[in-house]
C-alpha cells in the first residue's frame, strides 16, 4: 500500500511539479530566533481557511432570499445534521481570526516591521483588516433577524451621512433606498463572492511578499534600518544564520495553529452561534441594535460620544485612522525597530488595547442596547385574564417593544420600565405616546392597525 501511494505521488509530482512549486517556500530561510510571537499570522491562516470550508458548508444549505432565509437559518440551527455546531464554528472562526489579525498587526508595529523593505506587506495587511472586518460585518446580516437587518441600517445611515457620495454608497451598501430583499441578495454576494475574493487576492499577494522580502528579523537596540544597506545586510544574515522555515519555525505555527482551531471547535460544540431573534419586521425601525463583539466597541464609542459631534466622528473618524495605517510606513520607514528605543510604540498599544476593552465591556453592559435575547412574557408576568391584554403582551413582544422597555425582570432597558406605567399614564396618553413615538422611540402610528394598537394598550392598562 505504502509502494503504490508513493508511485501515485511520483506520478502527480512529475506531472504537476508540485514539490518544485511547494518545497522552495517551505525551505525558504527565515532569520534566528523568530519565536512564538510570529505566530499570529498564519494563525489568522488557519481561521480563514476554516472560514472557507465551513462557509462553503453554510451556504450549501442556505436559501438567501427575503422569505426563506430566516426559515433556513432555523433548519441549519435546530435540524441539519451537525448544523448548529456549523454554525458556531463559522461565527467563531470569525472571532479568531479577526482577534489574530488584530494581534499580528499589534506586534508588527510594536516591532516596526513595517519598514523598509516591508512597506507593501503593511499596506495589504491593512487592507485585510479591513476586508476581515468586511466580512464579520455582512455575515451578521445573513441571519436575516431583527438584530442583523437594523444593523446594516444604521451602517447604511452613517455612511449616508459622507458629504456629496454618502447618499450613493448606502444605496450601493443595501441595494436601493430601503432595506429588503435585494438587500440580502446584495450582502450575500458580498460576503460569499466579493469580500472572498477579494481575501483570498490579497492573502496571496501577502504571502508573496513574505517570500520575496523575508520576515523581519528580531529588533535589536541600535541596530537602525538604512535602506540603502538592509537588504545586502539582511541576505548576508540569511546566508550566514539563517534557519529553513521548514522544521525550524514551522513548527511553532503549526502548533499555536492547530491549538486555535481547536479552542474554536470546543467553544463551538459547547457555547454554540449566536441566536437568531426573529424575523426582520420592516414597519419597525430599531435605532440601536448591537453588533457582533468586534463591532460592539464601536457602537459602544458613538453610544457614549455627544450627539453634536457624532456625524462629524462618524465621517471624519474612519477617514484619519485608515489614512494614519496606510500612511505609518512612508511616515518611518528607517531607523530604529526596537521596542526598547520605541516606548510610544508600547504605549500607544497598550491605550489602544485598554481602550477598546474598555468599550467592549460598556457596550455589553450598556443599557442603552436593546435586548434582542429577551423572550415572549410569561402568564406569569402578563397576570391579567383579560384576552385584550394578553393579545396586547404577545404584540408587545412581536413587535420589538419588549427589546427596548423592561417588563418586571423581562426586557431591555432603552426605554423606560413599564411594569407599572398604568400607575402614571392613562389610556389616552399611552396611545399618544404610542402612535407618535418620542425622542428614540419609532412612531408606530402607521405600523399598527387599530385593534393591535388597542390591544397594547389594554395590556399596558393591566400594569398597575
Amino acid at each position: 500500500m505504502k509502494k503504490w501511494l508513493k508511485k501515485v505521488w511520483h506520478w502527480i509530482d512529475d506531472r504537476s511539479g508540485i514539490s518544485e512549486l511547494i518545497m522552495p517556500m517551505l525551505r525558504h530561510p527565515v532569520p534566528p530566533g523568530s519565536k512564538w510571537s510570529y505566530v499570529f499570522g498564519s494563525a489568522t491562516l488557519f481561521c480563514l481557511i476554516l472560514q472557507i470550508v465551513t462557509g462553503v458548508g453554510l451556504a450549501l444549505l442556505y436559501q438567501p432570499s427575503s422569505d426563506k432565509a430566516f426559515e433556513s437559518l432555523q433548519f441549519i440551527t435546530n435540524q441539519a445534521v451537525m448544523g448548529k455546531w456549523l454554525r458556531g464554528l463559522h461565527y467563531f472562526g470569525a472571532s479568531g481570526m479577526i482577534l489574530m489579525v488584530g494581534i499580528h498587526m499589534m506586534r508588527v508595529y510594536i516591532t516596526a516591521a513595517y519598514k523598509y523593505p516591508r512597506e507593501m506587506s503593511w499596506i495589504s495587511g491593512v487592507v485585510l483588516l479591513l476586508l476581515t472586518v468586511s466580512m464579520g460585518f455582512t455575515g451578521q446580516l445573513l441571519r436575516w433577524d431583527d438584530n442583523g437587518v437594523w444593523s446594516a441600517v444604521v451602517a447604511a445611515e452613517q455612511m449616508g451621512r459622507i458629504p456629496l457620495i454618502g447618499k450613493y454608497i448606502a444605496r450601493l451598501l443595501i441595494g436601493g433606498d430601503t432595506l429588503g430583499g435585494q438587500s440580502l441578495s446584495r450582502f450575500f454576494a458580498y460576503h460569499v463572492f466579493l469580500f472572498p475574493g477579494l481575501l483570498i487576492l490579497f492573502v496571496t499577494f501577502h504571502l508573496y511578499l513574505v517570500l520575496r522580502n523575508g520576515i523581519s528579523e528580531p529588533p535589536k537596540p541600535g541596530q537602525l534600518v538604512d535602506p540603502k544597506t538592509y537588504r545586502a545586510w539582511y541576505k548576508d544574515l540569511l546566508k550566514t544564520k539563517g534557519v529553513p522555515f521548514f522544521p525550524d519555525a514551522a513548527w511553532r505555527d503549526v502548533v499555536f495553529g492547530v491549538a486555535t482551531l481547536l479552542i474554536i471547535i470546543v467553544l463551538a460544540y459547547f457555547v454554540g452561534p449566536p441566536a437568531v431573534s426573529k424575523p426582520p419586521d420592516p414597519s419597525i425601525v430599531y435605532t440601536k441594535p448591537s453588533p457582533d463583539w468586534y463591532l460592539l466597541w464601536i457602537f459602544a464609542l458613538f453610544a457614549l460620544m455627544p450627539p453634536a459631534i457624532e456625524s462629524y466622528v462618524m465621517f471624519f473618524g474612519p477617514i484619519i485612522v485608515i489614512g494614519l495605517l496606510f500612511s505609518l510606513p512612508f511616515i518611518s520607514n528607517k531607523g530604529e525597530r526596537s521596542p526598547i528605543k520605541r516606548p510610544w510604540a508600547i504605549v500607544g498599544s497598550i491605550a489602544t488595547i485598554i481602550i477598546v476593552a474598555s468599550l467592549l465591556v460598556a457596550g455589553a453592559k450598556t443599557p442603552w442596547s436593546p435586548n434582542f435575547k429577551t423572550k415572549m412574557l410569561p402568564l406569569s408576568v402578563v397576570n391579567t385574564t383579560d384576552t385584550m391584554a394578553i393579545a396586547g403582551s404577545r404584540l408587545f413582544y412581536d413587535k420589538g417593544c419588549l427589546y427596548c422597555h423592561k417588563v418586571k425582570d423581562y426586557g431591555g432597558k432603552v426605554g423606560p420600565e413599564l411594569t407599572y406605567i398604568a400607575r402614571s399614564l392613562n389610556a389616552k396618553q399611552m396611545t399618544i405616546r404610542i402612535v407618535n413615538g418620542g425622542d428614540n422611540m419609532p412612531a408606530y402610528g402607521s405600523s399598527l392597525k387599530s385593534h393591535e394598537l388597542n390591544e397594547i394598550v389594554a395590556f399596558l392598562k393591566s400594569r398597575r
